[in-house]
């Protein structure tokens, strides 16, 4: 029976989860004072647009203001998505502007095409002193498995960091396996699937850091909650078997 007590024992150590696994951050007091870069997205495909126009004289850019998109065709969704305003961006990148017509925002940023749109518009003499506004409207990310409120969540923050992203949706449980996090990334026409590591401050100078547009982060479970779900349900459950195998000793002692 000593050997039954020695066993089970061991099997609880294995099953719980230390402060390595569960500290974000554990070596923060070695992290120097570090100049803050800040990183802006590049345009891509299915993105949504809403761009605004104006000019001294109000009248002369409204020609410049339409296009009406369903929310759903950009995204894939199903037609009951409702209806954003909006130029989507293409396969090839460009994008259907008025009067000036196809456009390519390739390897551009929000502001980029915004000081490109208001240079062609001001040089081209087709609006004097013109002013554009440029906002991504359909900026989302998805997060799945051990987090408190797992799907997919709007943004429109430039910058929305890994942290940030990770309390938008409710936190890590204390199941989450904080050292490999997957994160699931698609840009300029290539998918990439990285693990990160949220416990030390490396990931702070990380290409990961900073989330972006459709980035998908899955949360796997930690080994202890692999192992109480692989053997027993929960520690009750384990209990009651301890507790079954010292009475079936017992009585054949007895």
């Amino acid at each position: 029976m000593r050997y039954l007590i020695i066993l089970v024992f061991c099997f609880l150590i294995q099953s719980c989860a230390t402060k390595r696994d569960i500290l974000y951050l554990q070596n923060s007091e070695t992290y120097p004072e570090t100049a803050v870069r800040y990183v802006y997205n590049t345009l891509q495909p299915n993105d949504v647009l809403q761009i605004t126009v104006s000019a001294l004289i109000p009248d002369s850019a409204t020609p410049y203001n339409f296009q009406t998109v369903t929310a759903g065709a950009a995204s894939g969704a199903s037609s009951g998505a409702g209806v954003m305003s909006g130029y989507v961006v293409r396969e090839d990148y460009t994008i259907n502007f008025p009067i000036l017509g196809f456009l390519s925002v390739k390897g551009k940023t929000l502001f980029d095409l915004e000081a490109d749109l208001t240079e062609t518009l001001q040089v081209g003499g087709h609006l004097k002193s013109p002013s554009v506004q440029v906002q991504l409207i359909n900026s989302k990310f998805t997060v799945l498995g051990e987090v408190g409120s797992p799907g997919s969540i709007s943004f429109t923050e430039q910058n929305l960091n890994i942290f940030q992203a990770i309390g938008l949706a409710g936190d890590l449980t204390a199941n989450g396996k904080r050292n490999d996090i997957l994160l699931m990334r698609e840009v300029d026409g290539k998918r990439i699937i990285t693990h990160i590591d949220i416990r030390t401050t490396d990931i702070i100078e990380s290409p990961y850091y900073y989330i972006k547009p459709n980035d998908v982060i899955i949360v796997n479970p930690n080994g202890p909650e692999i192992k109480k779900s692989g053997y027993v349900a929960n520690l009750g459950a384990l209990f009651g078997l301890v507790s079954f195998a010292l009475t079936m000793v017992l009585i054949i002692k007895n």
